[in-house]
């Protein structure tokens, strides 16, 4: 306790004492080659980037205050570092140049808060190679003498490099030593002649030469840099007198023309010192050739000719011009000799001219015939050609102007004189049917001279005529129309065929061959082609003819044409039908046709047209106008319907049916129609032998069944209508059955294309009834035999309830009965002492009736008789019919009936007219 407030008051007075007794801070010396510390004997880099820290101010307090650190410049320099005046961190903010400041004086603090410590350092600038050689007083113009001797000295080039050590040495180069014949010291840039060469001051009178200087380099910004300059030395070469003359514009020609005067210029030569810096006088004189015939003037170079041209010996003179310098100079003066030629010239005053027999001639002429041979020459004609000048100016070519390749003449090129020969190059073309006369014209032009003189002479060439030409129709075809009916010696139609030829050679002759020339002639000379008067057309028998016409000269020279003459036909025929009187059937619901034919050969004479002109009643058919088909009127739609329009009540229709033809006039015929209508729709006939089944379907079709009696036997005929009213007629000899459409007759209908099948079907089933007939006869045969008598066996057959009316299409046959039969019929069973012939009896077992159809289509049995519902066609009146006794029914069809059919059929095998 005791020793706590001595404690404190020593503290106290301790820090007291501290207080009064503060240093200053101060930088540490870290010397050379430190980074931080005062920035003593510190250096920098001229090309150290702006923005570097470059050095880190660095220095404490004794007594450990925190100190701050500042940088001052002297106003006359540049503040090139800034720093932190916490860290001391010195940063360069201006670029250096070593070149401009090498050194720079900066003052540095330091500060703890109480006290401040400054000094002034110095901060070194080290060189970096950022400077480039500069030569010194450019330009450079040197004047060489051009006889300077080889390796002589001729300039000296100088140039500086402001930075230090290798950066600021310099070499010294040429830029293109391979082409000039200079060189350069590298060390001191001297330039001299290289060894060899030497100046031409008339070669070349001034000299281009580069010079590089390049420093020795150096780094710059951390990369080795190294720098160049160029500068250009003129040389400009001083001329020394060492060159001869020379003569300007050679060679030299000169002209003497047949009207120069004497005294007259003939040229002039040009020379001059081949020295041309400083050029001498020079004078001229002739040395040899002249003979006295030319002159010069030595000041002028002029030569000049000093006789008339008749008076000189020679076409051609070589003279010798000599020239010499004019100087003070002690020695020999320059010379120089140049070659002069002086031709003497005829002068082009005289054109090629043509001459003939009898002189110069503008105008020739000749007959010849055409087409002369290929090659041929125009003997005829005589020409010469000449030119009275000389030399080059008699040379000419000659020319054809207007033969159009037709002529060509020789020779083509002529010295002075020639004889001119014509020679035919087309042949074809020499045609006197194109041309008569033919005219061209001789040129002959002068080659080579200015002047170009020519001259023309006119040929007339009068061609002869020759049978050269085939006489030629106007056309390959002619094509003629003449009516049938016109009468012998009528006109055709002229041909024409032209001979271009001239006389007789031009007479054409005319005549005709061929196999259809018969009924034709022609007028030798008019060529008009006409009939025979004999001659008699039918269009109807033959309606072309051609035949082949012929035109030929006097010499048999010919051609042909052909000719092709039609016939017109004339409406000569009227319509004829078959028959005058003709008969058919007609199916109710179809139609019947009529065809006439008309024999006229072209349209609208044979077209036919057909109309009813008489019919009773008149109100019944319709008849096509253009095809003849006649149907009952859309009125008329059963046969009751027809009956009850029908006054008389009968069966036959009687219509008078015209044919006329379209032509102009016009033609008409007529004929008696007579149509019986039935509502008959399908039939299966069995042929007699060999037994095969027909089926007729698919055609409008009509049938009758009609009995005739005479001469003790009966025939019944089966009368088919096809297409067109053809009709067919059908014997059959076996069996005929008429069936309503059912199953049957769905199936023979289905089998109409393969009949085979059918009576193979149908073979089958008579088979099997035969069969089951003899069977029965067999048994019953015994059983009579067992009992030792003939029993006959009776059937009851009661008549049922008739059957409901149906509506079938149309039915075969019609069972009539003549009265209803109440009571029982009975039939008699067949036996073997059995007539099979007999009118009376039943169907033989043999011959069993086909099988009937549906009970659906069974015929009404109420009538008491049997007919066929067709009204009969035919011209021969009917014959009644005995009713067929009553028989037991065994099938919807009535056996009775079947078998009268079929023992009439077999009674009569010849041929019986089909009733329509």
């Amino acid at each position: 306790m005791g020793r706590g407030p001595r404690a404190a008051l020593a503290l106290g007075l301790l820090c007291l004492c501290l207080a009064q007794a503060n240093f200053a801070p101060y930088f540490f010396d870290n010397g050379v080659g430190s980074s931080s510390g005062n920035m003593a004997l510190f250096s920098l880099p001229e090309d150290t980037p702006v923005g570097s820290h470059v050095y880190t101010l660095n220095g404490t307090d004794p007594e450990g205050d925190p100190v701050s650190y500042s940088i001052s410049f002297d106003p006359s320099t540049r503040r090139v570092f800034s720093v932190d005046p916490t860290s001391g961190n010195v940063t360069l903010v201006e670029e250096l140049d070593r070149e401009r400041e090498d050194e720079l004086e900066v003052t540095i603090s330091i500060s703890d808060g109480l006290s401040l410590v400054s000094e002034k350092v110095v901060i070194l600038v080290t060189d970096a190679n950022d400077e480039a050689p500069r030569f010194t007083q450019e330009p450079y113009v040197v004047l060489v003498p051009e006889d300077t001797p080889a390796g002589s000295s001729i300039f000296k080039v100088q140039a500086v490099d402001q930075d230090t050590g290798s950066g600021g040495s310099v070499a010294y180069f040429l830029q293109n030593p391979h082409s000039t014949i200079f060189a350069v010291d590298h060390l001191s840039g001297e330039l001299h002649l290289q060894e060899g060469a030497t100046l031409d001051y008339e070669k070349s009178r001034t000299h281009l030469i580069t010079v590089l200087a390049k420093d020795g380099g150096g780094r710059l910004h951390g990369a080795d840099m190294v720098f160049t300059a160029t500068a250009t030395v003129t040389v400009n070469v001083e001329d020394i007198q060492d060159t001869a003359p020379i003569f300007v514009g050679t060679p030299y020609y000169g002209y003497v023309y047949e009207d120069t005067l004497p005294g007259s210029e003939v040229l002039k030569v040009v020379a001059m010192d081949g020295d041309q810096g400083k050029p001498h006088r020079v004078v001229y004189s002739l040395v040899n050739g002249s003979d006295g015939a030319f002159a010069m003037n030595e000041t002028s170079g002029s030569i000049f000719v000093r006789q008339s041209p008749a008076q000189l010996r020679r076409e051609v003179y070589e003279l010798l011009v000599q020239v010499t310098e004019v100087s003070s100079a002690v020695g020999p003066a320059a010379q120089a000799v140049v070659p002069v030629t002086i031709r003497i010239v005829d002068l082009n005053n005289h054109p090629p001219t043509f001459y003939g027999e009898s002189g110069p001639q503008n105008r020739f002429e000749l007959s010849m015939e055409e087409h002369p041979p290929q090659g041929e020459i125009l003997r005829g004609l005589r020409i010469t050609v000449n030119d009275s000048d000389q030399g080059a100016n008699a040379k000419f070519n000659l020319q054809l102007v207007g033969a159009g390749g037709v002529f060509r003449v020789v020779p083509q090129t002529v010295l002075n004189e020639a004889q001119v020969t014509v020679i035919v190059e087309n042949s074809a073309a020499i045609d006197f049917e194109k041309f008569q006369v033919l005219t061209f014209k001789l040129l002959a032009i002068e080659v080579s001279t200015p002047e170009k003189f020519s001259s023309t002479a006119d040929v007339i060439i009068q061609l002869l005529d020759t049978n050269d030409n085939v006489p030629k129709f106007t056309s390959h075809h002619y094509f003629a129309k003449i009516p049938e009916n016109a009468p012998g010696g009528s006109s055709v139609v002229a041909v024409t065929a032209m001979d271009p030829d001239t006389g007789p050679w031009g007479e054409v002759r005319y005549s005709i061959y061929g196999t259809g020339a018969d009924l034709f002639l022609i007028h030798p000379s008019t060529g008009l082609i006409y009939t025979q008067p004999w001659a008699s057309l039918d269009a109807e028998a033959t309606s072309r003819y051609n035949f082949y016409v012929k035109a030929e000269d006097m010499e048999g020279k010919f051609s042909l044409a052909e000719v092709f003459i039609t016939l017109l036909d004339i409406n000569d025929h009227r319509p004829q039908f078959g028959q005058s009187v003709q008969e058919t059937t007609m199916v109710l619901g179809t139609s019947v046709k009529i065809q006439a034919i008309d024999q006229d050969a072209e349209e609208p004479n044979n077209l036919v047209d057909y109309s009813i002109t008489h019919a009773e009643p008149a109100n019944v058919f319709d008849i096509d106008a253009h095809t003849g088909e006649i149907r009952l009127k859309h009125s008329i739609r059963s046969l009751d319907a027809l009956y009850n329009i029908t006054p008389s009540g009968g069966c036959t229709w009687s219509l008078e049916v015209q044919a006329k033809d379209r032509g102009s006039p016009s033609f008409s015929t007529t004929a008696l129609l007579r149509i019986d209508i039935t509502d008959t729709e399908v039939a299966f006939l069995l042929d007699r032998s060999p037994p095969s089944y027909h089926i007729c379907k698919g055609v409008p079709l009509s049938r009758k069944f009609k009995t005739h009696q005479g001469g003790g036997s009966s025939d019944t005929c089966c009368v088919i209508q096809g297409p067109g009213g053809d009709q067919l007629d059908t014997r059959a000899g076996s069996l005929l059955q008429t069936l309503s459409r059912g199953p049957m007759a769905a199936f023979l209908i289905q089998t109409k294309d393969n009949p085979l099948k059918a009576v193979g079907v149908l073979t089958g089933l008579t088979a099997v009834i035969v069969a089951v007939t003899v069977l029965i006869s067999t048994a019953t045969f015994w059983r009579n035999k067992k009992s030792n008598k003939v029993l006959p066996v009776r059937r009851v057959l009661r008549r049922g309830p008739p059957p409901e009316p149906r509506s079938a299409g149309v039915e075969w046959l019609k069972v009539r009965r003549a009265k209803a039969a109440e009571s029982e019929l009975t039939e008699d069973p067949p036996n073997e002492n059995c007539n099979n012939n007999s009118m009376g009896g039943s169907l033989p077992p043999r011959a069993p009736a086909l099988p009937p159809p549906p009970p659906r289509v069974a015929p009404n049995v109420s009538a008491a008789h049997w007919t066929v519902p067709t009204v009969s066609g035919s011209l021969t009146p009917k014959k009644p019919q005995e009713p067929p006794k009553p028989k037991a029914l065994g099938s919807p069809i009535p056996s009775t009936l079947i078998s009268e059919l079929k023992q009439k059929f077999e009674k009569k095998r010849i041929d019986g007219r089909a009733y329509c």
